[in-house]
């Protein structure tokens, strides 16, 4: 996220809740409004301990579609967080306090840290980073499949479905009426494994990094779920940010196979090769849903991109294979054809 102008008037909804979580006076308050997100107001806030990041959850998310979700989801989201910094400290930006009725989410302002969004598209794809990335989310992960009883915590899965599966993977069945089946069963599958606590948004732009040591920010969709959809959700990233920065794809093909890899041997609560199976299932449904979903990635403006994405998933999808490595030699094929 990056700021748009300073100084300006806090609204009225994030000082009432800052006032009635203790964390601010009767001062005026002021602070930056951050874009990046299309999912909630998103602002850093000047207070008199010092800045901190607070968030509201919007209900209708910013995109051209018409995406609706309940605001109630920044209270997984704080949880999310308190539970991810508990399996690996630091991963997480502290939180400072959440507001249920104003849906406020208050959290530790971390301005130092680099995006890893803006690392891939300078074209620096750092395998230690991956690597870290891959450790990191397979540690929350393990943390959370051995504590069952978080489950009664994350019983957000109809929030999980508004903001995830419908409008990634039903949306797109609903573009390639063909592969409907394949896509439906994807979320069938999805809603069937229920095993750990996922974030449900492992995006690189919702990744800080520092040292190689990432921080995960943004859980709205966590859910207790399956753990395939994270692992497919981050890697999908890589694959897409071929497109994005040519002269890097081999970089970001090596992250993959990083960042799986570290993955792999953290996983302890099945077998590595189910879960691994699972995520190469449902990664080419996640492809073709960044082109022909309700979230279209952004920096695909070019026709010939997205046919290339649409040619692999699609392929994919009409061929399932069970490793992931074989996920990315299709897409390095079709890249090269």
């Amino acid at each position: 996220m990056t700021t748009s102008c300073a100084g300006t008037a806090v609204p009225e909804a994030f000082a009432q809740a800052l006032r009635d979580m203790g964390l601010a006076g009767a001062e005026t308050l002021t602070g930056v409004p951050l874009t990046g997100g299309v999912s909630s107001d998103i602002w850093r806030i000047d207070t008199a301990s010092g800045p901190i990041c607070a968030k509201r959850a919007l209900p209708k998310l910013r995109v051209a579609a018409d995406w609706q979700a309940p605001i109630e989801r920044n209270r997984f989201e704080a949880r999310w967080m308190q539970v991810a910094a508990e399996a690996v400290p630091g991963c997480a930006p502290q939180v400072l306090g959440q507001h249920p009725r104003l849906g406020v989410l208050a959290m530790s302002y971390m301005p130092h840290h680099a995006l890893w969004k803006q690392q891939l598209r300078d074209g620096n794809a750092d395998p230690g980073t991956a690597t870290a990335v891959g450790r990191t989310l397979a540690r929350i992960h393990a943390y959370s499949a051995a504590r069952p009883a978080l489950a009664a915590e994350f019983a957000s899965q109809s929030i999980f479905f508004d903001i995830r599966l419908e409008p990634y993977l039903l949306a797109t069945a609903a573009v390639h009426v063909d592969l409907a089946p394949q896509l439906r069963a994807l979320v069938q599958a999805t809603q069937a494994q229920a095993r750990v606590l996922v974030h449900g948004d492992v995006s690189p732009k919702n990744i800080l990094v520092e040292a190689h040591h990432p921080v995960f920010l943004d859980a709205e969709c966590a859910v207790w779920g399956d753990p395939a959809f994270d692992l497919a959700f981050c890697l999908n990233h890589l694959l897409l940010k071929c497109l994005w920065t040519p002269a890097a794809r081999e970089g970001f093909l090596g992250c993959f196979e990083r960042l799986a890899q570290a993955y792999r041997e953290r996983v302890d609560w099945e077998a590595a090769g189910e879960v691994e199976c699972r995520a190469a299932r449902l990664l080419p449904g996640l492809l073709l849903a960044r082109v022909d979903g309700k979230s279209p990635v952004e920096y695909l403006v070019d026709e010939a991109q997205r046919q290339t994405v649409r040619r692999a998933a699609r392929a994919l999808l009409g061929a399932p294979v069970h490793r992931l490595q074989d996920v990315a030699l299709a897409w390095r094929r079709e890249m090269a054809a």
